[in-house]
């Protein structure tokens, strides 16, 4: 008998082996039958001229779409083959979804931007800085485009003193690449430029593709001279841009990057003259003033002068040196005859009289507080004398008592703490006697 399966269980299997059969597929065909519900996913069918399936793209992934898809749009799919179940119908689960044409040479520029930057073409820290000023800009565009004339305007009004070399190459085709690199290998050799720009106007990507070329970029590093990029719009980005040395938004901003602005340097140079006369005015004025001040100095220090101020200084102090001397003379007599006075009154026969006086005095009082203290202090040896005989163990053995140890000394003060037949020792007031106990009775 046969396995029976259930309609369900069927779907489930076919459908665990699409998933498990085909790895991620990239399809390209034109939108149909598309529906937004409420839920924010995506349904479709993917069609060409001779088949269609039908696809479903969930809310997660429709927000990262990078244009707004409908009925009739080529477009290129990433996706996962599947079975809807319910109604079993196969079907594709969209996982990227982008517009066909621009799509592939999107996933290509891409793919080159990555395999440069990991090699380190585009590390900042090998970019050649741009001088400040060239003497001569090397451009490298179409002789006949619209990038020519807006850079050879934007020098003119900037700076019309600078020298610009022209290298015409073709910037858009098959021939724009490789002609791109000879140019920049061509002004590397001839060595008479200081900057080079890289520049056309603005186009589609396929339109701006030489600059992506993986050559242009590779001849842009290789270049010794420093290359600024002025391809396209603003918004336009290619593989020329990453691997210059500075990137300009448009070929006109590329010429006022290379380029000195000459009103601005005549600004500064008019504000450089001004501020050095103010300087020079500055400074010839506060050396005219040393120079007077140095020519009062000198008259104020001049020899004769200086001689006659020394000689009028010495007199004062020749005066003033007469007058301290009388002065400490003066004083010291006075001194002198203030400490006569207060040694007379002060004689030392007086004072060995008064001491000796005074020692007699002390030695009696000493003697009379010795005696006091002996007599105290013998009273008191004497009462402290028939307190302890009061009290002394000694007395109390003299009165008929006796104190009992054992063999090991320790005193007997009960009668539960002997035995019969035990050895006791019995100490009188005059010796000892050694005894053994007989009967013990409690009281």
């Amino acid at each position: 008998m046969p396995e029976i399966l259930t309609v369900s269980d069927l779907n489930e299997a076919v459908r665990q082996q699409l998933e498990s059969g085909f790895p991620l597929v990239w399809v390209e065909g034109e939108l149909s039958n598309l529906a937004r519900p409420a839920s924010g996913h995506l349904y479709f069918s993917l069609k060409d001229s001779g088949a269609q399936v039908r696809c479903a793209l969930f809310r997660n992934r429709a927000r990262l779409l990078g244009f707004r898809p409908a009925d009739g749009t080529q477009v290129l799919a990433r996706a996962r083959v599947s079975l809807y179940a319910p109604r079993g119908d196969y079907q594709l689960i969209v996982e990227h979804m982008e517009e066909s044409g621009d799509g592939a040479l999107r996933r290509a520029f891409e793919a080159l931007r990555r395999k440069l930057e990991a090699e380190g073409l585009f590390d900042p820290a090998t970019r050649r800085p741009i001088p400040t000023f060239p003497r001569r800009v090397g451009v490298i565009t179409s002789p006949s485009g619209a990038a020519i004339r807006d850079i050879l305007s934007v020098l003119r009004r900037r700076f019309p003193a600078l020298p610009v070399l022209v290298f015409p190459v073709p910037v858009q085709g098959t021939e724009a690449a490789p002609a791109i690199v000879r140019a920049l290998e061509q002004a590397a050799c001839q060595g008479d430029c200081d900057v080079l720009i890289l520049a056309r106007g603005g186009g589609s990507l396929e339109d701006l593709w030489a600059f992506n070329e993986e050559s242009v970029a590779r001849a842009i590093r290789a270049c010794p001279l420093p290359v600024v990029s002025g391809v396209g719009h603003e918004t336009d980005v290619t593989i020329a841009d990453f691997a210059a040395d500075l990137r300009a938004a448009t070929p006109s901003a590329a010429a006022e990057l290379v380029s000195p602005n000459g009103d601005d340097l005549l600004r500064r140079v008019a504000h450089a003259r001004a501020l050095l006369q103010e300087r020079m005015g500055r400074r010839l004025h506060a050396l005219r003033l040393q120079l007077q001040g140095l020519d009062r100095h000198l008259r104020q220090q001049h020899p004769e002068r200086r001689l006659q101020d020394r000689s009028q200084r010495l007199d004062e102090l020749e005066q003033r040196l007469h007058h301290a001397m009388v002065r400490r003379q003066r004083d010291h007599r006075t001194r002198l005859r203030v400490l006569w006075s207060r040694l007379q009154r002060t004689s030392p026969a007086a004072r060995v009289l008064a001491g000796q006086e005074r020692c007699a005095q002390l030695s009696q009082r000493l003697h009379r507080a010795m005696d006091l203290r002996l007599e105290r202090l013998n009273t008191r040896l004497t009462g402290n004398a028939r307190t302890l005989h009061t009290v002394s163990p000694l007395a109390t053995l003299a009165r008929g008592y006796s104190i009992l140890t054992d063999e090991s000394g320790q005193v007997i003060r009960s009668s539960t703490q002997v035995q019969p037949d035990q050895r006791l020792r019995a100490r009188l007031s005059q010796g000892e006697i050694q005894c053994r106990v007989e009967t013990v009775q409690e009281t």
